[in-house]
C-alpha cells in the first residue's frame, strides 16, 4: 500500500509539473503576442505622427513657397524629434532629387526605374501619403520611403520624402525591455529579414508572432521571437527529488484543492464576463450581425432584432437569401454579399435597402469587418448595420430646398434681366406689327400682286420665330424640373448661354469675346444648370466692368486630359484679398442688394455634376472665374 501510494503520488506530480510547463508555455505565448502587439501599435503610432508631420511641411512649403529654407529649418526639428526619420528629400514633380536635408545624394536612383517609384506615383494619383516598399540604399541599409505629395496654386508641385531605415526604426522605436526578452526582426513578404534588434544571448529558439505593419504596409511585418535558455537539467532533478520526498497525499490533495479553486473562480470570472457583454451588446442601438464564411448567420444582437423584426431564434442559422432582403432587389443584394464574402467590402461601409418583417422598407448603412478566430483563423464576418432611413429623407429634402433655391435663382435673374428681355421681344414684335399693317394696306389697295405679300410675310415669320425662340429660352431657363444629366455639347450650352448675356452686354457696352473648344466634347450634365452657372459668372463679369467702357467679357472653352475647362474672365476691378477667401460662403455679397448665394448656388451646382469651381487674378487686372466637368468618355 505505501509503495501504491508513493507510486501514485509521483504520478500526479509529473502530471502536475506537465500542466505547470503548459501553462508557462501558454502564459509566454500570450506575453509575447501582447508584447509584440503593443510593439507593432508603438511603431504604427510613430509613423502616423510623421505621416501627419511631413503633412505639416508639406503645408509650410506651399504656403511659404521657399523650399530650400523651410526644408533646412523643418527638416532639422523633424528629424531632432524623431530619430527613427535619417533624411528628408524634396523631389519635384518629375521625381527628380531637388533637396534634401541632410544633405546628400538621392537615395534609390531617381526616375520610374526607381525602386520608390510606385509610391511616387500613387502619392500623386491619391493627394495624400504612400509608403514605398523596403529598398537596400548604400550607407543607410534597408529603408521605406513615405512621400507626401505637394501642391502650389492647387496643381501638384513635388513630393517630400522621409526616410525610414528600418534598423533605425527597431533601434528607436523597440524598447530595452522588449529587446532582453525577445529577437525583434523586419521582414518582408517572403519572410527575409530586412533588420533586427535583441539583447538576448545565444540560445535556443522558442515561439515566435508575426504582426503586420501599416504603414509602411507593402508586406512589411515585426516578428518577436523568444529565445530560450538551456534548461538545468540537474536542478530540475533535485527539485523533482526534493518534491517527491516532501510532497504527500496531503499536499497533493491541498494542490488539487487549490486548482479547483482556481478553475471555480475562473469559471465566475467568464460568467460575469459574459454577462457583461451581454448587457452591453443588449444595450446597443446599433445592429450586430455575424455570419460565417459561406454566408450563414451565427449571431445578432438584440438591436438587429429590432431592426428587422424577425427574432434571435429565426434568424441564426439562416443561409441567402435572408428574410430581411427586399425582393425587387434581391439580383444587386446577392451580388454584395458575394462581394462580402469574397473580401471586397467597401471599407468605408455601403448603404443597402431591407424590409422589416412588416414589410416596411428602410436604408441601412452596414459596415463589414473580418472575424478572426484565437489561433488568427479568418472564421467569419461580422457586420454594424444602422437605420439611416430618416438621415437618407434628410439628404432627400435637403435636395429639394437646394433645387428650390436653384429655380428661385433663376426667376431672381430673369427678373432682373426683365426690362433687357422686354427690348429685346419689343424689335421682333414692332417689326411684326410694321409688317402686317403693310399686308393689310396692300389687301386694300384696288390692284396689288399677291406675290407682293410673300417677302413682307417670310420676314414677318422670321420674326416671330426670333420672339419664339427667346420666349422659349426664357421657359426652359425658369421651369422647374429635376436634375436630368444627359450627354450634352458644352459648345452648345456655351452658345444658348450666350444668347441671353449678348443682350444685357450690348446693352450696357461690353462686347463678349468668345472661343470655344475644337470639336463637340461632351459632358454628362443638365445643361440648364450649366446655363445658369454660365448666365451667374457671366453676369457678374458684365456687372463688374460698368457701363460705357471699352472692354470685353472673355469666354473660354479648353479640354484637357479627362475634363473640360470653362474660363470667364473680366477686366473690373478684381476682388480684395481680404474677399476672396469669402466669395463661396452663403450670404456673403459685395453687392449692395445682393444676396450672397449666386457663387454658392454655382459652386453647389459643379460639384453635383463632379467638377471644380474656383477664382483666380487676372493678370492686367480684373477676374478669371473658371470651372471644370469631366468629360463623358472619361467619366
Amino acid at each position: 500500500m505505501p509503495a501504491i501510494a508513493m507510486a501514485m503520488v509521483a504520478m500526479l506530480l509529473v502530471a502536475l509539473l506537465w500542466m505547470l510547463h503548459r501553462s508557462e508555455v501558454e502564459e509566454e505565448r500570450f506575453a509575447l503576442i501582447k508584447d509584440i502587439l503593443w510593439v507593432e501599435q508603438n511603431i504604427h503610432f510613430h509613423l502616423v505622427s510623421d505621416e501627419e508631420k511631413l503633412a505639416q511641411l508639406a503645408a509650410d512649403l506651399e504656403r511659404r513657397g521657399a523650399a530650400g529654407p523651410v526644408l533646412e529649418a523643418e527638416g532639422r526639428a523633424l528629424l531632432a524629434n524623431n530619430p527613427e526619420i535619417r533624411r528628408v528629400i524634396l523631389r519635384d514633380a518629375d521625381g527628380n532629387g531637388a533637396e534634401s536635408f541632410p544633405p546628400g545624394e538621392a537615395t534609390g536612383g531617381i526616375g520610374e526605374q526607381a525602386p520608390w517609384w510606385p509610391a511616387f506615383a500613387m502619392a500623386r494619383s491619391l493627394g495624400r501619403v504612400a509608403w514605398s516598399a523596403p529598398f537596400a540604399v548604400p550607407g543607410l541599409g534597408v529603408v521605406v520611403e513615405a512621400h507626401q505629395p505637394v501642391y502650389r496654386g492647387g496643381r501638384f508641385a513635388g513630393m517630400v520624402v522621409g526616410v525610414f531605415p528600418l534598423d533605425g526604426i527597431l533601434t528607436h522605436l523597440v524598447p530595452w525591455w522588449v529587446a532582453e526578452k525577445y529577437k525583434v526582426e523586419i521582414v518582408d513578404a517572403d519572410g527575409a529579414a530586412l533588420a533586427a534588434k535583441t539583447q538576448v544571448a545565444v540560445a535556443e529558439p522558442g515561439p515566435s508572432h508575426q504582426v503586420r505593419l501599416e504603414p509602411p504596409g507593402q508586406g512589411v511585418a515585426v516578428v518577436a521571437t523568444v529565445y530560450r535558455s538551456a534548461p538545468n537539467l540537474a536542478r530540475n532533478l533535485l527539485a523533482a527529488a526534493i518534491l517527491a520526498l516532501s510532497l504527500l497525499a496531503l499536499s497533493s490533495l491541498g494542490m488539487v484543492r487549490r486548482q479547483v479553486r482556481r478553475r471555480l473562480a475562473a469559471e465566475q470570472d467568464l460568467r460575469a464576463e459574459h454577462a457583461f457583454r451581454k448587457a452591453m451588446e443588449d444595450s446597443l442601438t446599433v445592429g450586430m450581425r455575424a455570419r460565417d464564411l459561406d454566408g450563414r448567420i451565427t449571431y445578432v444582437n438584440p438591436a438587429f432584432c429590432r431592426m428587422v423584426g424577425w427574432t434571435e431564434a429565426e434568424l441564426v442559422g439562416t443561409e441567402p437569401p435572408m428574410p430581411y432582403w427586399l425582393p425587387e432587389a434581391m439580383d444587386a443584394t446577392m451580388e454584395m454579399h458575394r462581394r462580402v464574402m469574397a473580401g471586397d467590402a467597401p471599407p468605408d461601409g455601403f448603404e443597402i435597402q431591407f424590409r422589416r418583417r412588416s414589410g416596411e422598407v428602410f436604408w441601412a448603412l452596414v459596415y463589414e469587418a473580418p472575424l478572426i478566430g484565437a489561433d488568427g483563423r479568418h472564421t467569419g464576418w461580422m457586420a454594424s448595420v444602422l437605420d439611416v432611413t430618416e438621415r437618407k429623407r434628410a439628404e432627400e429634402t435637403t435636395r429639394q430646398q437646394q433645387e428650390q433655391l436653384q429655380r428661385t435663382a433663376r426667376l431672381i435673374t430673369m427678373g432682373e434681366m426683365a426690362s433687357t428681355l422686354a427690348h429685346e421681344l419689343n424689335q421682333p414684335l414692332s417689326a411684326i406689327a410694321s409688317y402686317t399693317t403693310g399686308c393689310l394696306n396692300r389687301l386694300g389697295a384696288e390692284r396689288f400682286d399677291p406675290g407682293e405679300l410673300r417677302e413682307a410675310l417670310t420676314k414677318l415669320g422670321v420674326q416671330a420665330q426670333r420672339a419664339g425662340q427667346i420666349i422659349r429660352r426664357v421657359h426652359d431657363f425658369v421651369r422647374k424640373s429635376e436634375p436630368r444629366l444627359r450627354p450634352c455639347s458644352l459648345n452648345r450650352v456655351v452658345e444658348d448661354s450666350v444668347g441671353f448675356i449678348e443682350i444685357d452686354a450690348r446693352r450696357r457696352g461690353v462686347g463678349l469675346e468668345v472661343d470655344l473648344a475644337p470639336g463637340e466634347p461632351e459632358v454628362d450634365a443638365d445643361p440648364i444648370l450649366l446655363e445658369q452657372v454660365m448666365l451667374n459668372l457671366a453676369r457678374n463679369g458684365i456687372e463688374a466692368m460698368g457701363e460705357g467702357r471699352d472692354h470685353a467679357l472673355s469666354i473660354h472653352v479648353a479640354v484637357e486630359p479627362g475634363q473640360a475647362v470653362i474660363s470667364i474672365a473680366d477686366r473690373g476691378p478684381g476682388v480684395a484679398p481680404e474677399a476672396a477667401d469669402n466669395l463661396f460662403r452663403p450670404f456673403y455679397t459685395t453687392k449692395e442688394e445682393g444676396m450672397g448665394m449666386g457663387l454658392n448656388i454655382c459652386r453647389s451646382i459643379i460639384e453635383f455634376h463632379q467638377g471644380r469651381l474656383w477664382f483666380e487674378p487676372r493678370l492686367g487686372g480684373g477676374s478669371v472665374f473658371r470651372f471644370s466637368l469631366p468629360l463623358k468618355v472619361a467619366a
